[in-house]
């Protein structure tokens, strides 16, 4: 079980080495903070870095009923990987 989680690991750790064209709705640029939001993404990345002690691995804003909206994989020490949502208006992290 150790050597997939360090297969995971290293795999997670090589950026893509083909550029799929991204799709128009996310914005994946982390000094991007868009007029109604509160808080930039690079705020949202350090909030969940901080509160689950795991390391954000993807970061990317999306589009929700007209707010914006954070979503950040995360991966622990462990291995495990999960996503959060964060609310860049309120901050609130679901």
């Amino acid at each position: 079980m150790r050597i997939w989680r360090r297969v995971l690991l290293a795999l997670l750790a090589v950026p893509p080495l083909v550029a799929a064209n991204p799709p128009a709705a996310p914005v994946t640029s982390n000094a991007v903070q868009l007029a109604d939001s509160g808080m930039t993404m690079d705020q949202a990345v350090r909030l969940v870095e901080q509160k689950y002690r795991a390391r954000v691995v993807k970061a990317e804003a999306q589009r929700d009923n007209g707010r914006t909206v954070y979503v950040l994989r995360l991966l622990d020490e462990s291995g495990k990987v999960w996503i959060v949502h964060v609310d860049a208006a309120s901050g609130a992290v679901r």
